[in-house]
């Protein structure tokens, strides 16, 4: 008996994705849990496991194909032997570029006079001459009458391939000097716009690339963004990081980085101050009971947030484990769905490119994003003294309706002896 195979809904907000890519082809025998294909959603790109075994009777939905709606059928799955169901074989996804309809022919106006096939170019009424705009500017580059010139389009206009051929003939005449009209009777030019020619190149979006220019440009729009920067010493902690990996390298776990250090920080003060791990919602705020914190990630595709859960409760080295594992798969789109969609507070760090400090877009319905610059020996005063400190700055966001100024201060100043104590993330 066939099957048909769905399109899977791959996240609570899914209702089309990309069908990116077939690991098999219509003949092909499968069984249950065996991937099948890879689809590209709003988040990212996943892998489909087939939930029963079979051959693949028709793959209804080529590889390559967007805007396939969920439970739109994308192959049948037959019994070996079995011939694919007539009524079933038919496409139930849209195909890859599908061109819109052409619209029905609205009747033709009524053209202006113009002389006839294969005469003059010039009409009866004021010798006005019809040519193509292309076969104007290049007879106006080759020197070329226009007059001298017979068209062969629709009713004798003058195109391209006419001014070509009379350059290569030879046949017409330089186009005599006009005398320069008057200022009064001077036509206006039309705005002249640099169109982008072969040089350019057009890379299609991604669905995770859309979804990110949708939520970014909601986020600005309509969450009332708070900015709130601090300068950190970061001595103390580099020295601990220092100490810890050195344990690590001889017990062959894994080394910690500066960020995996700035997340255990957060969900410290994350824990310490839970009015700031909240949403807003029209009825309520929404405080979440758990420290998760998303991290951003850049891939090829565009930025993933994968998520490190209970975050307060894991010590440097399970964050740091946690942190390689999750980046890698986002940079591959093998993310699973609990493992980037969620979170109640998120860090972004352009520390590793070089920047000193800016300014990050919340990331809807969360209320507050840090984002993490470098970090860097600056000049600084102690008792009256100049010293050189490594200093890193952090630039905190929220959302003012959830986190008003003192919260933020508040947080920040709790961050900061987390950061600048690192024993104290220990108690």
């Amino acid at each position: 008996m066939a099957i048909n195979i769905l399109m899977p809904a791959l996240s609570p907000t899914m209702t089309e994705g990309k069908l990116a890519k077939w690991y098999v082809k219509e003949g092909d025998t499968v069984s249950a849990g065996k991937v099948i294909c890879e689809i590209e959603t709003d988040k990212a790109t996943m892998e489909v496991e087939a939930v029963d075994e079979g051959v693949i009777g028709k793959i209804v939905v080529p590889e390559g194909t967007e805007g396939v709606a969920v439970n739109a059928v994308i192959a049948i799955l037959v019994e070996e032997g079995e011939a694919v169901p007539a009524g079933d074989a038919k496409p139930a996804a849209p195909t890859p570029a599908a061109k819109p309809a052409p619209a029905a022919a609205a009747p033709a106006p009524t053209p202006a006079p113009t002389p006839p096939v294969g005469g003059s170019a010039k009409t009866h009424e004021g010798g006005r001459i019809f040519a193509s705009p292309l076969a104007k500017r290049l007879a106006a580059e080759s020197g070329l009458d226009l007059a001298k010139i017979s068209g062969s389009g629709p009713h004798g206009r003058i195109v391209k391939e006419d001014v070509e051929q009379a350059a290569k003939a030879g046949t017409a005449k330089p186009a005599p000097k006009a005398a320069p009209a008057p200022a009064a009777t001077k036509e206006p030019s039309a705005p002249q716009f640099v169109v982008p020619g072969e040089a350019t190149t057009r890379i299609p979006h991604t669905s995770i690339r859309k979804v990110i220019a949708r939520r970014m440009t909601e986020s600005k729009q309509t969450v009332p963004h708070f900015y709130l920067t601090v300068d950190y010493e970061i001595d103390a902690l580099l020295e601990a990081r220092k100490a810890i990996n050195a344990l690590a390298e001889k017990s062959k776990g894994s080394k910690v980085s500066v960020n995996d250090m700035v997340i255990k920080a957060c969900a410290m003060a994350l824990r310490d101050h839970p009015d700031v791990n909240a949403s807003w919602s029209e009825e309520a705020m929404i405080q979440y009971n758990t420290v998760d914190i998303a991290v951003a990630v850049a891939t090829d595709r565009g930025l993933v947030t994968p998520i490190v859960r209970n975050a307060d409760l894991k010590g440097l080295g399970r964050i740091a484990t946690d942190m390689k594992d999750l980046a890698a798969r986002a940079r591959e789109g093998k993310l699973k769905l609990d493992e980037f969609q969620g979170g109640g507070f998120t860090i972004s760090n352009l520390g590793m490119y070089g920047i000193k400090d800016f300014l990050a877009i919340i990331n809807p319905p969360q209320a507050a994003i840090l984002a993490v610059g470098a970090g860097e020996e600056r000049v600084v005063v102690r008792n009256g003294q100049m010293v050189i400190r490594n200093v890193m700055s952090c630039s905190l966001s929220v959302d003012h309706r959830v986190v008003d100024g003192a919260l933020g201060a508040t947080f920040l100043q709790t961050l900061r002896s987390y950061i600048e104590q690192p024993a104290t993330m220990l108690l």
